[in-house]
């Protein structure tokens, strides 16, 4: 990371980022590295208020954290239990306070030279990008209108004015897992992205003793905002297992191996389990995928991205759907069953990262 107003002669791509748990963050930062690898000199500018070890965990390179909140996403206390009312709160703020933020980034892209602003997926990026005469690039599998626009009311009106945002977008890269996005113009499907392991395997397996068999080894994982109320005497249930979490508040088991070290992602561990156990979130998804690695979820049926994220891993990958109420109880007997195999008939795109990157760097390369 290096200072904010460092003013180099060299290309620069500022990434607006939703600040909604890690994934919006994890995936544009997966494409960010990318851009750097393929063109070094490529400096990076996240607007996101994402710890910045979660964005040294990606990059390697130089770039600089601009700590601001372009929109809202969803107030939530873990990744389950959202807070309508609150949301409303801070969105009906972000419209109001739209002119100040739009001009405090316009001056801070010109003062800046960047080349190009990559959004995902904070409606304001487009007429923050234009005001600096820059083109906006979308990227996403699904638009914060969608989401709002499910829960009526004083959403509607708000979804109308993030709807009328995203349509001055100069292009989507449109992502799977995806709603139809059809108020974006110039839309280009792509694959999958995500971080691949970075680690080695056998380093992991001696650093944290994880001695037990591959098919036996479990990941747990609910996003940057966890889940509340996980009943973790349950893992007692299965002593001939090893179950691997990142969460710091998580009991002291002697099949529960707790990752504190910020150098270290869940990705890193996917090729030692068996399976993750999560909740719907195209991040974790997306990443377990690309590796092919097992997922165990649990549903959302309140948020309307849940719905279509199951339905794709059902049909993309081995998968089981979990039932809340048992899992809840302690019941977890999903851990002794074979994940169901993918229904459908053709592997999906994994080459997102890619094809993502080279477009941004041809564009910063002319």
């Amino acid at each position: 990371m290096i200072a904010e107003n460092f003013v180099p002669m060299r290309p620069i791509l500022y990434l607006a980022i939703t600040s909604h748990g890690f994934g919006h963050a994890v995936r544009t930062a997966s494409v960010a590295a990318k851009v750097q690898e393929l063109l070094p000199e490529t400096l990076l500018i996240f607007v996101t208020t994402v710890p910045n070890w979660l964005l040294a965990s990606y990059i390697k390179g130089d770039y600089i954290q601009r700590a601001k909140k372009l929109d809202v996403g969803v107030i939530q206390s873990d990744s389950f239990s959202m807070d309508q009312a609150a949301t409303l709160a801070k969105l009906q703020d972000i419209r109001e306070r739209a002119s100040r933020i739009i001009a405090d980034e316009v001056s801070f892209l010109r003062q800046n030279r960047a080349g190009l602003v990559l959004a995902d997926i904070p409606p304001l990026a487009a007429p923050i990008a234009h005001g600096a005469d820059l083109p906006c690039w979308f990227m996403g599998n699904f638009g914060w209108d969608f989401i709002y626009r499910d829960w009526g009311g004083d959403f509607i009106e708000e979804s109308d004015w993030i709807t009328k945002h995203y349509q001055t977008g100069d292009r989507l890269f449109r992502l799977p897992l995806n709603e139809p996005m059809t108020q974006f113009s110039n839309i280009t499907d792509v694959g999958l992205i995500g971080g691949d392991p970075s680690q080695d395997i056998n380093q992991l397996r001696k650093t944290f003793n994880l001695t037990t068999p591959k098919e036996k080894t479990i990941l747990l994982t609910f996003g940057g905002m966890g889940l509340e109320g996980i009943p973790y005497d349950a893992l007692r249930q299965f002593e001939d297992y090893q179950f691997i979490t990142f969460d710091r508040q998580a009991p002291d088991l002697e099949n529960l191996c707790k990752i504190t070290d910020t150098i270290y992602r869940p990705v890193d561990f996917f090729p030692l389990c068996d399976r993750i156990v999560s909740k719907p979130g195209f991040g974790t998804f997306a990443e377990a995928m690309r590796q092919g690695t097992s997922i165990a979820t649990l549903p959302r049926e309140d948020f309307a991205e849940g719905a279509i994220m199951l339905a794709n891993l059902q049909q993309f990958s081995h998968h089981q759907i979990l039932d809340p109420i048992a899992f809840r109880q302690g019941n977890w007997e999903f851990i002794r069953e074979t994940p169901t195999a993918p229904i459908g008939d053709r592997p999906i795109n994994k080459t997102g990262v890619t094809a993502i990157a080279q477009e941004i760097v041809n564009y910063l390369s002319q």
